[in-house]
């Protein structure tokens, strides 16, 4: 005998004293778990499926432990940026035993819990029909409030994204952006020599090896939207320099 059961959003085929590793559940070690979403069962070759699940069937099973699975490295890189991620993921699982397959009669107690929640939705819905003036008297209250302070809000200046710029990455742009340099125009009125010194002054020695002569060009093609200029030009460089 043996049953296709649905465990934390995966399907199974499990049968009696059968162990088996699924996603990890919420309960804890050494608590029993049924899980009443049968999708088949077979008997003596006698098949019975469901549509989409069985009534009054269930798999009850106990949890063995809990416990994660193998490492497995996810690498990101994003070319001519000066991008790159390296992080592992360990998947947690739980170990179950099947210890019985209920073919009929079972009785979820989701039906209960069911019925008590429709029961409470029930009495909210009266409570909020007769709250519903004061509430709505409080809200015309309130609206002029709302628009005056919507009115009263300044709106945020836009910033370009820097790393358009071919040898401009994400650590050389935020310091551009710390010191003021946060769009295309900016970047191409701002000195070469300038931008160098500050990259030297706030980033370390390590940045003196990179040159920003053509950024300024690069921002202003980007500063005037011909963008298929800009590419042009980025593939005649190599590393930002020509």
């Amino acid at each position: 005998m043996f049953a296709i059961v649905e465990i934390a959003g995966q399907q199974f085929k499990v049968s009696k004293d059968q162990r088996l590793y699924v996603h990890r559940l919420p309960q804890d070690e050494g608590a029993e778990v049924v899980f009443d979403k049968v999708l088949l069962l077979a008997d003596d070759g006698k098949i019975n499926v469901g549509a989409p699940a069985i009534q009054g069937a269930a798999v009850k099973a106990k949890i063995l432990r809990h416990l994660k699975g193998d490492k497995v490295i996810v690498f990101k890189k994003k070319r001519r940026k000066g991008y790159r991620v390296k992080r592992g993921h360990r998947q947690l699982f739980s170990q179950i035993q099947v210890e019985d397959i209920v073919t009929k009669g079972f009785k979820p107690a989701k039906q209960e819990a069911k019925k008590a929640e429709s029961k409470k939705a029930e009495t909210k819905k009266a409570k909020s029909k007769k709250a519903e003036p004061e509430k709505a008297a409080a809200v015309k209250a309130e609206k002029p409030k709302a628009a005056s302070k919507k009115s009263a809000a300044k709106p945020k200046a836009k910033v370009d994204d820097l790393k358009k710029i071919e040898g401009i990455g994400p650590k050389i742009a935020q310091i551009l952006v710390e010191a003021g340099i946060d769009s295309f125009a900016k970047l191409a009125k701002a000195n070469p020599d300038d931008i160098r010194n500050l990259l030297v002054e706030k980033g370390g020695k390590r940045y003196a090896m990179h040159n920003p002569d053509t950024w300024p060009k690069q921002a202003q093609l980007a500063a005037d939207g011909k963008w298929d200029e800009l590419q042009t030009l980025q593939d005649q460089l190599k590393g930002g320099r020509e």
